[in-house]
């Protein structure tokens, strides 16, 4: 079939390459210029396909990748894989607009278009529906094929790939669903078809909800656990050895990506919107999380404070800019945040992260650095992040004179964990 996969980034890369290893004629389509370039050439921005991957469906011609909307032509299937922000707290949908009306100059009878971008429950059929039949004059349902499978990429995971965890799949009626779980049952090894797009919907948020509110649960832990003297990190780690009525999560310095800071808020906004009343797990899990930047900076005042040192002039190291470890996704990422609030206190901030190499979200004041020993020693704290594994940890160890690990990674005399 002919597929093209609008958005190239960590959700859409992904599906391009996979579809067309599988013997798709697949068209790529991102407005980001450059992005289209460095894919074009066979280079890969996403961790989970590598570049030879890349190059091999190019070589083989299964595989294109374009910025121009002309280049698009019929098609037999499309996905929708662009991102969906917020903007003041309200979700903005208008890439998902702009992306409805180009594939509807393209639309043909017989053609299925899904939609994967992470959004409130009736956005498919309220408003994606309207503007494909708009642009198109097809009839949804009738004339084309329309569904709702949200993506459930874990950037990092070697474990749980596209391919080996389950998709869900919707459809606004029975030939509608009968054709996306005909498309992903090539794509991925199990299908999980649901009763409608809503439902499909709000289980991807369902899904990041329950992650958010449990994050936030454990991060108030870390705080409340210190002044009373216990360890945390001990607690979590006992509670986990019980085998049922418990799933561990662990603390850490906020959280980031697009599935915790954003996604859940798009399921608050709607029941507010809708149903006139607060979501309020969201609501408080999201003042939870958003301030564990500020409590790993209080707590570094708190160190520097018992050695008699004042954050304002300090040389502060920070491991990690990317939101998780081992991956360069830095979207929502709390360093950013910790980066911002430590330079406006007056510390010199240096970042380092060996996977991030060109990073726009960071504070420009922040100076780029390598975390070599040398690195590490000049600096009056060291706030350990994102835990990469290529970090040198023993380095870390052996020269810095005060080190805050906010992952639980490193014990020592010099060492606070959060």
């Amino acid at each position: 079939m002919h597929v093209v996969v609008a958005g190239q980034g960590y959700v859409g890369l992904p599906l391009a390459v996979r579809a067309a290893e599988m013997g798709h004629r697949v068209v790529g389509y991102d407005v980001d210029r450059h992005r289209v370039q460095q894919i074009a050439a066979g280079g890969s921005h996403v961790e989970d396909v590598a570049s030879v991957r890349i190059r091999a469906v190019l070589d083989s011609g299964a595989y294109s990748v374009t910025a121009e909307a002309a280049e698009l032509a019929p098609f037999d299937i499309a996905v929708i894989t662009v991102p969906t922000p917020l903007r003041g707290g309200v979700p903005d949908l208008t890439h998902v607009e702009s992306c409805a009306h180009t594939l509807g100059e393209h639309l043909r009878p017989g053609a299925t278009v899904v939609l994967e971008s992470t959004t409130y429950p009736g956005t498919t059929e309220e408003l994606l529906l309207p503007i494909l039949e708009k642009t198109s004059g097809l009839i949804a349902g009738c004339d084309f094929h329309l569904g709702y499978s949200p993506e459930r990429i874990d950037p990092g995971n070697a474990r749980w790939r596209l391919e080996n965890t389950p998709k869900l799949v919707s459809g606004i009626n029975a030939d509608s669903l009968k054709a996306v779980e005909a498309f992903y049952g090539q794509i991925v090894d199990r299908t999980v078809p649901v009763s409608s797009p809503r439902t499909a919907e709000l289980t991807k948020l369902l899904e990041n909800t329950f992650r958010h509110v449990n994050i936030a649960l454990v991060n108030e832990i870390a705080m409340l656990a210190r002044p009373l003297g216990v360890n945390s990190w001990e607690a979590i780690d006992a509670a986990a050895t019980k085998p049922f009525g418990f799933l561990r999560f662990n603390p850490g310095p906020g959280v980031g990506g697009h599935c915790l800071p954003i996604d859940p808020s798009f399921l608050s906004w709607r029941v507010e919107r809708t149903l006139g009343r607060a979501f309020r797990f969201v609501e408080l899990a999201n003042d939870v999380n958003s301030h564990m930047p500020d409590y790993v900076v209080r707590r570094l005042m708190e160190g520097f404070n018992t050695r008699r040192m004042a954050v304002s002039g300090s040389r502060v190291l920070l491991l990690g800019l990317a939101y998780k470890a081992n991956t360069a996704d830095s979207r929502e990422s709390p360093s950013a945040r910790v980066a911002e609030l430590l330079l406006d206190l007056g510390a010199e901030v240096r970042g380092a992260d060996p996977h991030v190499v060109d990073d726009i979200r960071t504070d420009p004041r922040l100076i780029r650095v390598e975390a070599t020993a040398v690195e590490i020693a000049a600096s009056d704290a060291v706030v350990l992040l994102t835990d990469h594994a290529g970090f040198d940890y023993e380095a870390v160890l052996e020269h810095a004179s005060y080190v805050l690990d906010c992952r639980n990674r490193l014990s020592g005399a010099n060492v606070d964990v959060l």
